[in-house]
């Protein structure tokens, strides 16, 4: 542990009465964004912190420095945090005591090394070197530690250690260099704003007047944005480590020991001693009363208790645990996330005003990168770099609810070191929204998924099982009964609850005047009828992949992800040019959809209502209002499982009597319910995108194989047009395609390793089983040549790497399943 000064604060000094950019908190993260402002060469940045730098929870960080996260975007930031520090002491003169360690992660059973080896490879999809090394190289690196129950490891060379005050104060320095000024003492007490848009800030010592404010205030950034109308849901949970006397005989190098099994790591300190952290599955909430207003390099009370388990665990890994007394218990707060990744970008309710924060214990590891991406954000006006996985929009209101976040972040701590099996789920703060059929779906057997606090029915159990995952990095409890409801989606019916899908309408004598500058295809189409679109941002990057149906004139229904309705929403709202006459809204909760897909839709829903369904007066992407079984609604001929089908939109009131009206036909003609793993494996058999997987703001349509969704000789202007034609005349480097493995029995998930003739080209972007196929299937990105073709495709030998080992596989720019589109429009 570092030393950090407790002395007061000087006095401050006079407050600049104007700024370009006021960052609140001087902990790593404000610092990094100050920093990295600097850096762009802003004018005027002033950070303003309470007390003293580092004093929240950045002085008492364990310093770890590790490469490899979850995503490829948020590896991207952790890569370039460790290349900062390791190049901030030679431009600022203040060392970091950043120091390359390297780092082992061990497997105690066969899945979680499965585990591991996935991450391997997917690692050679980053760009970070990730070796994979047997139980003997373990002993070997930590000769003190327990290896009798391993069953492999791996290792990351690039992984590293570094003070945190002192990597702080470095950035600081950096910041003053290029003229940001830091006053400490200062305590911000208001953000000013008027007409939806920042103004400046009113603190303990007069106020500073600034078109943009950063919140960087870790713990007590949720607090500060709900004081402007900000929504930021983070939770502190109390966050544990000890450190121990010197080890005798401890080796002078060890790489930072990972036992995720054990919840534990094991990280060398100067003079011999050992820094042991935990995280613990059922941490410990804190501070849900409001943090105190003192609260400065302080420490929470010591809970033997609660943590005596744990050390137990960690003795029997390193049993020298057991013969050396401990130097510190050490209990601080930390901030997590409903969903343990941060928060960053500016708020969808207030222009101007920037979040940085809820960093989730990996604060020191992504503060660099976090500040980097953000200062391009505030200078440029848009993001550099897909930055969804971590985006503020893309949490909900209801997140910000002080009970759903204290039951969450009991879970939220140890999901860092816990299984990440595919599919799973989150146990605690659920049943939060509900579709108006949760209740007949449930009956039916259904097993719930919870996304954007939708409860949806992800799988159906049949007859008496249990309706509950057994997870498994193999074939999963539910594997053969979703193949069930996918296969009756292909030869009968399927049933699908989609409410969850964001629902926002467009209304006014300028609807189709805006949607048609947003939109890359055309919207300006007859009332009743449906668009497959993008909205792009100037670069030709796709910010959302949605439906927009034309409901009336002056009407326009939109349909997005479940995720997105705070991010398409603001997309919509701030490239709405001002004066037009339009009013936007969300419309989610105010209709429900039942999906009927499958080549029998037609006939079952014929018997259910008067409406003429035949292909020439409803066809493919028509919109009608109609009457089925007595209940009206609007029914769309859509699509996401590459079969006939139809989307109805119907008040939540009469959904059950619809749904038992449906349900009931469906049985005679051998149709089931289906939930969303048939969805998505019926989706990817047809090579559909999906937004923040497979396209994102850093890919274009052209890229992505959606060029036929652009039109470019409509009239509109739209957003990106021109980027997208000065791709088409240049050609493209990179390209979406779909991958079939030969062998039937690997699973994909995704971000595997996509090797050509030998040589590694890209990365799968999404995948699943494919019921119809019989084999995995997915899409993914590789490296586009010149001359590049389908027949091209077809002379390459393709792999997909899963786990470290190849397997063979086949390449299309054509969907795997009905490439011609002929059964969705039949």
């Amino acid at each position: 542990m570092t030393g950090v000064s407790h002395s007061p604060a000087p006095a401050p000094p006079d407050l600049p009465s104007h700024a370009d950019v006021v960052v609140i908190g001087g902990g790593i993260v404000g610092c990094s964004v100050a920093y990295h402002l600097a850096h762009r060469g802003v004018g005027s940045v002033v950070l303003l912190e309470r007390r003293q730098l580092t004093c929240g929870t950045t002085w008492h960080a364990a310093g770890l420095v590790g490469q490899l996260r979850a995503t490829h975007n948020m590896t991207s930031l952790a890569r370039y945090s460790a290349e900062l520090y390791q190049s901030l002491e030679a431009e600022t003169g203040h060392a970091t005591g950043y120091t390359p360690t390297g780092s082992l992660s061990i497997a105690t059973n066969d899945e979680r090394r499965e585990e591991l080896l996935r991450q391997a490879s997917m690692a050679r999809c980053f760009g970070v070197e990730v070796e994979p090394v047997s139980v003997a190289a373990v002993a070997e690196r930590w000769p003190d530690a327990f290896t009798g129950d391993l069953v492999g490891a791996v290792h990351v060379p690039g992984d590293a250690s570094t003070g945190p005050v002192e990597t702080t104060l470095a950035l600081a320095a950096g910041a003053r260099a290029r003229g940001a000024r830091i006053i400490e003492g200062v305590t911000v007490k208001e953000v000013i704003h008027e007409a939806g848009c920042v103004r400046g800030v009113e603190t303990s010592h007069g106020s500073v007047a600034a078109p943009v404010v950063v919140n960087a205030a870790g713990i007590w950034a949720r607090e500060l944005g709900a004081s402007c109308g900000v929504n930021v849901p983070l939770h502190a949970a109390e966050h544990f480590y000890v450190v121990t006397e010197p080890i005798a005989g401890l080796p002078d190098s060890l790489p930072t020991l990972r036992d995720p099994d054990g919840c534990v790591y094991f990280k060398r300190e100067a003079g011999g001693a050992l820094l042991v952290g935990f995280f613990e599955p059922f941490a410990k909430p804190w501070g849900a009363d409001g943090i105190p207003e003192d609260f400065a390099f302080d420490s929470l009370p010591e809970d033997w208790a609660h943590l005596e388990p744990h050390l137990e665990r960690a003795a029997v890994r390193l049993p020298a645990l057991r013969d050396v007394g401990l130097r510190l218990f050490f209990n601080g707060p930390e901030s997590f996330t409903p969903d343990d990744r941060y928060l960053l970008g500016e708020a969808p309710e207030l222009r101007g005003f920037f979040v940085a924060a809820g960093f989730n214990s990996v604060g020191i590891q992504s503060a660099g990168g976090a500040g980097k991406v953000l200062a391009d954000w505030i200078v440029d006006g848009r993001p550099p770099m897909d930055l969804w996985d971590v985006d503020l929009r893309r949490m909900l209101p209801f997140q910000g609810n002080s009970d759903y976040l204290r039951e969450r972040t009991v879970e939220a701590v140890g999901l860092l070191y816990a299984m990440h099996w595919p599919h799973r789920q989150f146990e605690t703060a659920r049943g939060v929204r509900h579709s108006a059929l949760h209740a007949e779906l449930s009956a039916r057997g259904a097993c719930f998924g919870e996304l954007a606090g939708w409860e949806r029915p992800n799988w159906f159990a049949p007859g008496e099982r249990e309706p509950a995952y057994a997870y498994s990095y193999g074939r999963q409890n539910w594997f053969e009964h979703s193949a069930a409801e996918h296969r009756a989606v292909r030869e009968s019916v399927g049933i699908f609850d989609q409410s969850s899908f964001a629902k926002l309408t467009v209304d006014g004598p300028d609807a189709c005047a805006v949607l048609d500058i947003l939109c890359a295809n055309a919207v300006d189409v007859e009332p009743g009828t449906a668009v497959y679109t993008q909205w792009l941002n100037e670069a030709g990057g796709i910010e959302a992949d949605l439906t927009v149906t034309r409901l009336a004139e002056d009407r326009y229904l939109v349909v997005t992800g479940a995720a997105t309705p705070v991010r398409d929403l603001d997309w919509l709202r701030r490239h709405t040019p001002d004066g037009a006459d339009v009013t936007l809204a969300d419309a989610t909760d105010s209709l429900a959809v039942l999906s009927v897909m499958g080549p029998r839709a037609r006939e079952l829903l014929a018997g259910l209502t008067p409406a003429d369904l035949a292909n020439d007066s409803f066809p493919f992407r028509a919109s009608r209002e109609i009457e089925v079984a007595g209940v009206p609604l609007r029914a769309t001929r859509i699509t996401y499982v590459g079969e006939l089908g139809y989307e109805l939109y119907v008040e939540p009131a009469r959904a059950v009597d619809l749904y038992r009206a449906v349900r009931s036909a469906a049985d005679s003609v051998g149709g089931s319910d289906a939930g969303y793993h048939a969805l998505d494996s019926l989706r990817m058999e047809k090579a559909y995108r999906h937004w923040g997987s497979d396209v994102t703001p850093d890919d274009t349509p052209l890229e992505a194989g959606l060029g036929f969704a652009v039109a470019f000789s409509k009239d509109a202007p739209f957003i990106g047009r021109d980027a997208l034609l000065r791709q088409r005349d240049r050609g493209i480097t990179r390209r979406l395609v779909a991958f079939g493995l030969e062998d039937p029995e690997p699973l994909l998930l995704h971000d595997e390793p996509v090797w050509r003739d030998g040589e590694r080209v890209g990365r799968t972007s999404s995948a699943a089983f494919g019921h119809t196929l019989g084999r995995s299937c997915g899409l993914g990105w590789i490296d586009w040549e010149a001359g590049d073709s389908e027949r091209a495709l077809g002379r390459s030998e393709w792999e997909l790497e899963i786990a470290c080992v190849r397997h063979r596989a086949r390449a299309t720019l054509r969907p795997l399943y009905d490439p011609r589109s002929e059964r969705v429009r039949a």
